[in-house]
């Protein structure tokens, strides 16, 4: 059996999906495995997947993500998964890469993935998410491979931004709010520019909010399960956030990772929203990761004077700061899959409340071994 050799492009700010690469796949008799659950999972994976990721050049080891991957972590020596230094801003290396590897899937996960930073480093964000986009997809007709490769763009629900309708789905006009959004509103269009015009396999996946353990520790999801790990082992008093009432619809990663997949082994290129259809506020993702560790959060106050204090306790926990408001808000987004569920016969399988549980538990656990983490 011959192996499928898969590019994954986690060039830039992407290495927390990198550990979910391999989420879902299919063994030889075509069964679903579940990396997180079976412990051999990773490894008939890398059997039957030859996998290439592409990192940016850094003074310090960046890869902890993904060091499960390596055959010998200790050692960081390669098995099955073969990473190349690149990046999305150069052309000539992308060239290289895929014309070196001639991969069958590319997924391209690279991003500067942070919405309030994208308005700081706006130019940054444009190359990278934009134009890098059209790179991949130029360096792929370039090789010669436009008949041969299915292309996965990571799109996202930050191109509905002022929502036009409730719930979004794919034909929801869009409306971004932020450098990042309109970047990757480009990138949308560049996939299915390329499509159209060069008759590639190319599909955007509009996933909303994704999230596990290894999510990014400046998103606001993982800052919450760090900040929440950390006070409940006496580590911290209090953090700030933004936006309480900012309303996001949040799934596992590892169940959208399936659904990328599942849009690469269809017979025709479309583009599918991936969501899990609920919505629920920052202020409730607070509340929910507090109660877990036992801890019952009461609101005081309104506006920039609001604080979130421990009702057992009395002690303020959660403070809001305007430095984490972004300059145009995204309030409320909340995506219509049916598209996925008639068509790949995908649905999410981990709850909210699961979501917020295990990525409490994991950073009580990391908190425990080393409190500067």
């Amino acid at each position: 059996m011959s192996k499928c050799t898969i590019c994954w492009i986690f060039a830039t700010h992407s290495f927390w999906i990198s550990r979910n690469i391999a989420g879902y796949f299919l063994d030889r008799k075509h069964r679903k495995v579940d990396v997180n659950k079976s412990p051999c999972a990773h490894v008939l994976c890398l059997i039957f997947f030859q996998v290439h990721g592409i990192l940016r050049r850094s003074s310090s080891f960046n890869t902890g993500r993904i060091e499960h991957l390596y055959q010998n972590p200790q050692t960081h020596t390669e098995g099955n998964m073969k990473l190349h230094y690149g990046d999305l801003t150069d052309s000539t290396c992308l060239v290289k890469i895929i014309n070196q590897v001639k991969p069958t899937e590319i997924y391209n996960l690279g991003a500067q993935s942070h919405v309030k930073i994208s308005f700081e480093l706006a130019e940054y964000t444009a190359n990278v998410d934009g134009v890098g986009t059209l790179r991949l997809l130029d360096a792929i007709k370039t090789c010669g491979l436009t008949n041969s490769v299915k292309f996965y763009q990571a799109s996202t629900s930050e191109l509905y931004g002022k929502v036009q309708e409730i719930p979004q789905k794919e034909t929801t006009p869009f409306y971004p709010r932020s450098p990042y959004g309109a970047a990757k509103l480009y990138a949308y269009w560049i996939v299915v520019n390329f499509r159209e015009a060069y008759n590639m396999f190319a599909v955007n996946g509009i996933l909303f909010n994704h999230e596990s353990p290894r999510r990014g520790s400046n998103f606001v999801t993982r800052k919450i399960s760090r900040s929440v790990a950390k006070i409940h082992l006496g580590q911290l008093e209090s953090f700030s956030l933004g936006n309480l009432d900012s309303k996001r619809d949040w799934g596992h990663a590892k169940d959208y990772v399936e659904a990328m997949w599942l849009m690469l082994q269809q017979e025709e290129p479309e583009d599918f929203v991936i969501a899990t259809g609920e919505v629920h506020s920052v202020r409730e993702f607070v509340e929910k990761a507090f109660r877990h560790v036992g801890k019952t959060i009461v609101w005081e106050g309104e506006d920039e004077r609001e604080v979130g204090r421990c009702q057992e306790t009395g002690v303020v926990h959660v403070k809001v700061d305007p430095k984490y408001f972004r300059p145009t808000e995204v309030d409320y987004l909340q995506g219509d899959s049916t598209k996925a569920y008639q068509k790949l016969s995908w649905k999410p399988k981990v709850t909210f409340e699961e979501l917020v549980k295990e990525m409490v538990d994991a950073d009580v656990e990391l908190m425990k071994k080393n409190p500067n983490a």
